[in-house]
């Protein structure tokens, strides 16, 4: 396991412990001396790392073992969507290594995602962990054509098979607190007003995504390519209490 160069240590400046543990750092970067300065300059607003393609590819589990070191939970959005065993028993590795969340393309099917469910349950059990949480991706957020019965659909699918959360738009939240009020909402491309939206057209502030039903935002290039991570966060944060 990566050696942390963070303390675990509740920041004295930043958010509560309780908003921070709503917020998800997204460590979109191939580099993990890079992540590990990022995670540490953060601390104060985030809860959270998320540990995407990028991150595992560069540096694999270490990249998990780093986040936990340095106080966070882990979200590792690796996107699972493979036959239903390849799922389940890297779901299980997952787990095992102490990711608190871990995303599957709903697209994948209900067998897939219930084999992916599992086998995340199984790994944190046998690692004397805590139970953590599958989301299942209903749509991208930067995918602005999809039918409107498609994220409706995945829901179904993803309640039906035991997820604890789905990822989605904030547009799609009403609908998704309507069909499935205790399923975690999880919210990526948050953005403050105004802001440069990349390949994210969905994109929304924090407020708003927290007024909408939100339980988990995600947050990456609105901070991360700043010239001070710092500073922004902490302009994209103000008035979220």
């Amino acid at each position: 396991m990566a050696e942390s160069t963070t303390s675990a240590t509740a920041p004295s400046e930043g958010l509560s412990a309780a908003r921070r543990s709503q917020m998800a750092l997204a460590l979109d970067v191939d580099d993990l001396v890079e992540a590990n300065r990022l995670a540490q300059q953060l601390r104060p607003w985030f809860g959270v790392a998320k540990v995407g393609l990028e991150l595992f590819t560069a540096a694999g589990p270490d990249a998990i073992g780093a986040m936990i070191d340095a106080g966070y939970e882990v979200f590792l959005d690796i996107k699972l969507h493979d036959i239903p065993t390849t799922v389940g028993k890297s779901a299980n590795v997952a787990g095992a290594l102490g990711a608190s969340y871990l995303t599957m393309h709903a697209h994948g099917g209900a067998t897939m995602l219930r084999a992916g469910v599992d086998g995340f349950l199984e790994g944190a059990r046998n690692a004397g962990l805590p139970e953590p949480t599958a989301l299942a991706i209903t749509v991208l957020t930067s995918d602005e054509e999809a039918p409107a019965h498609i994220v409706p659909n995945r829901l179904r699918v993803a309640v039906e098979a035991g997820c604890g959360g789905i990822v989605c738009a904030a547009a799609d939240l009403k609908d998704i607190r309507e069909m499935a009020p205790r399923t975690m909402r999880v919210v990526p491309g948050i953005r403050a007003a105004g802001a440069e939206r990349h390949d994210q057209p969905k994109a929304v502030t924090p407020t708003e995504a927290l007024q909408a039903g939100a339980n988990l935002l995600v947050v990456g290039r609105a901070v991360t390519l700043a010239d001070d991570p710092a500073a922004a966060a902490a302009a994209l944060f103000a008035g979220v209490e």
